[in-house]
Parts: C-alpha cells; sequence; structure tokens
C-alpha cells in the first residue's frame, strides 16, 4: 500500500489486519503476541498512571526493545546495552522526553538517545506509547512506504517520516473515522507483511508443486 492511498476503507482494512498479521507471525516468533499487547495496551497505560511527571522504567524499556527487535530485525546487541542501564537514568530521561511534548519532538528524541542502545527507532517507540497522534514508531515498512528507504535512522529522517505520518493521519481523518499517526504507521507495517507473506505462501505452494511434478516425472521414466 502507497502512502498516497485516499481510500479510507482500505487504510482500515490494513489496520483492522494488524492483529491477524502478529499472530501469523507468531508461528516464528512465540513471544509476539505477548510482546505486542504490552507495548500496544499496557505501556501506554503505565507511563500515563505516573501523575504529574510521566516516565519509563528500565524494565519496560528493556520489553520494548524485546518488542521492537521481534516484531522487526533482531539485533540482541542492543538488548544488551538497555539491559545494563541504570533505572534512574532512564527514568530521568524519559521524564524530559516526555517533558518536551507536543512541543518539541526533535528535543524528546534528543532526550532518550542519551541512554545507550537507544537511537531515533527506539526512541520513537519510547514516544508513541506515550503520545501516538504525535509520534508514529520509525519501522522500517513506513520509512519504505514514505521515503522510500530503511537505512537511515538519523533524527532527520524521523522528524520528516513523523510529519508525513501525522498528515496522512489528518487526511484520513473525519468525524466518523479518526486516524493517529501510530494507526497509519500499523496499517503500513500490516500491509507490507501482509504482501510478504502471501508472497512468501505463494512460493512455498510453487516449491511444492514443483517438487511433487518431478517426482512424477521420475516415476514415469
Amino acid at each position: 500500500m502507497e502512502l498516497k492511498c485516499n481510500d479510507v476503507k482500505i487504510w482500515k482494512e490494513a489496520l483492522t489486519s494488524y492483529q491477524s498479521r502478529i499472530l501469523s507471525l507468531s508461528l516464528n516468533k512465540p513471544n509476539l503476541v505477548c510482546l505486542d499487547d504490552f507495548y500496544r495496551t499496557q505501556l501506554p497505560s503505565l507511563i500515563h498512571s505516573r501523575i504529574p511527571t510521566p516516565y519509563l522504567t528500565q524494565s519496560e524499556l528493556h520489553s520494548l526493545m524485546q518488542w521492537k527487535l521481534t516484531r522487526g530485525k533482531f539485533r540482541p546487541r542492543l538488548l544488551g546495552f538497555v539491559a545494563a542501564l541504570d533505572e534512574e537514568v532512564v527514568k530521568s530521561a524519559s521524564q524530559k522526553a516526555f517533558l518536551s511534548l507536543p512541543d518539541d519532538l526533535s528535543k524528546a528524541v534528543s532526550e532518550l538517545t542519551v541512554l545507550k542502545g537507544v537511537g531515533p527507532a527506539t526512541a520513537s517507540a519510547i514516544l508513541a506509547a506515550y503520545a501516538p497522534d504525535l509520534a508514529p514508531f520509525m519501522s522500517d515498512e513506513a520509512m519504505e512506504a514514505v521515503l522510500g528507504q530503511s537505512k537511515d535512522y538519523s533524527l532527520k529522517q524521523y522528524l520528516l517520516l513523523a510529519n508525513k505520518l501525522r498528515e496522512k493521519a489528518k487526511e484520513l481523518s473525519s468525524e466518523d473515522e479518526q486516524f493517529t499517526a501510530s494507526d497509519v504507521e500499523r496499517a503500513l507495517w500490516s500491509s507490507a507483511v501482509g504482501a510478504k507473506l502471501t508472497a512468501s505462501s505463494a512460493k512455498a505452494q510453487q516449491d511444492t508443486s514443483t517438487k511433487s511434478s518431478g517426482r512424477k516425472r521420475k516415476k514415469s521414466a
């Protein structure tokens, strides 16, 4: 699905299919369902329950990193870096980041990237859990769809991505249907993963058919 698509029905279907994509991937990634539930459902509530100054704990950051690496590309070194972070350092950095919103997304990201192992992409995941309408996750799939590449994980590229996803969310929203920037990211991810799963299934069927034909030829020979 391309970002320029204006059919709200298609976007809604892609977003609705998100959970089924997670379930499909969980066949090879058994922890993904629980991690995704933690990230999308439990974590936002935990962060916002810490009134008056929301923050993230070190253990929550570790679980968030597990979610990010399980849903996307697995980079075990990042888990090690996050596991070694001090609790108070994580709390302080996340408090400063959350306080920077909604006024300064760039500052919010920068407050988090002082943490070892946390780059703009992980910072975006943290901020998306706190403010999904302002700070969508910097997924490879969203970057490919919006920016045409998923190699430059810089702050500059993230700000460009976030702006375009917010614009698309505003464009798709109406009195009857509301989209956040994070909804747009998840829809793009769901669409891209769905296409990959379909292609993989078709290839598997073709390979099975080819092997079957080969066996039949051997028997007839």
